[in-house]
């Protein structure tokens, strides 16, 4: 009886923190919808002439990437394409190129985030084809999916938005050390105002397998890229790295990842009216890319193209370090950028 009666209290207990991480969502996606409107017209980077330098997008046959390999084009730059689907990213090239951008170069690798293996031989072809690198963005991300688990056995958000993006750093971090001399090289970490959401990073259960709650799951992989740009950025200034590392909140932006969620199939006019464009989304990014404004700078978290703040909590850095030492013991890295 005592069995039925506790696994029955587990139930509501679950039931009720969905429904508290579901209005969490809603109020600070809400929060997020008015903070794009009010603050649309600093969401400006204008294309500038980038030439010879040499960035890494991860994701970008899709989305916001997809938009954003197309202004890095536009700016003259040698653009990587890392992403799962190699016939739709070299199809997206030749979209741009016959509707007449004939600036930069594009290079189109096969990237899944799911697979260390994968990220493991997406690094070694870029270090065989490639002496530098100026900028890596992380972009790539999944959003609200069912329960899975990577290959090493994450849970999928955590692996591909978070974990597969700390070792694809790692491992690029030398080739990004050769681009910084003249301007310094950068990392910029795509996340989300749902980091803010969540009020801790679970270790000892990282996965939150059992009740799982996908938005919940969600906010804590984007809080700990959050966490890891600037603790990297810290590990960097000490060693006189040629690399920073910037955060960046894209804003609300109407594309497909949010196909199968709530909002989606109930309130579809509400990121058709409301929501920033793809466009202007990809415009949110490149500012962190390519800004004269912010060389020499790191440890930021933007959105609208201006520099915000995240949570307290991503700003404490005994978690960060706690984070940080977690992750590079899982990974078995020695020491962040030496391979």
């Amino acid at each position: 009886m005592n069995s039925i009666f506790t696994i029955l209290l587990k139930k509501i207990v679950f039931f009720l923190q969905y429904i508290v991480y579901e209005i969490k969502y809603y109020l600070i996606g809400g929060q997020a919808i008015i903070d794009d409107l009010l603050h649309g017209k600093y969401n400006i980077c204008e294309i500038e002439d980038r030439s010879g330098k040499i960035a890494v997008v991860t994701g970008g046959a899709r989305g916001i990437g997809s938009v954003l390999v197309k202004k890095l084009l536009q700016c003259n730059m040698h653009v990587i394409i890392c992403c799962r689907d190699v016939n739709r990213g070299s199809q997206l090239i030749e979209k741009y190129r016959k509707n007449g951008i004939k600036t930069g170069f594009a290079y189109i690798y096969h990237l899944d985030l799911t697979s260390l293996k994968s990220v493991r031989d997406c690094a070694k072809k870029i270090s065989q084809d490639f002496i530098q690198l100026n900028i890596l963005v992380n972009n790539a991300g999944i959003m609200f999916s069912p329960y899975s688990e990577t290959e090493e056995g994450f849970e999928s958000q955590w692996g591909v938005n978070y974990m597969g993006h700390f070792y694809l750093s790692h491992l690029l971090l030398p080739l990004l050390e050769k681009g910084g001399s003249d301007t310094k090289g950068r990392i910029v970490n795509i996340t989300s105002c749902a980091h803010s959401v969540i009020n801790l990073i679970q270790f000892d259960n990282i996965n939150m397998k059992n009740y799982f709650i996908t938005s919940k799951a969600y906010a804590q992989s984007k809080l700990a890229q959050i966490l890891f740009t600037i603790h990297l950025e810290k590990f960097l200034r000490k060693s006189n790295s040629n690399v920073h590392v910037l955060s960046v909140h894209p804003g609300v932006v109407n594309t497909d990842i949010f196909n199968g969620t709530i909002l989606k199939i109930i309130f579809p006019w509400v990121l058709h009216y409301l929501c920033k464009s793809v466009d202007e989304g990809a415009t949110t990014v490149l500012y962190p890319c390519i800004s004269s404004k912010l060389e020499g700078k790191g440890g930021l978290y933007l959105s609208n193209c201006c520099i915000t703040s995240p949570s307290k909590l991503s700003e404490n850095s005994n978690l960060q370090n706690m984070l940080f030492n977690y992750t590079m013991k899982v990974l078995s890295i020695n020491k962040f950028g030496n391979v």
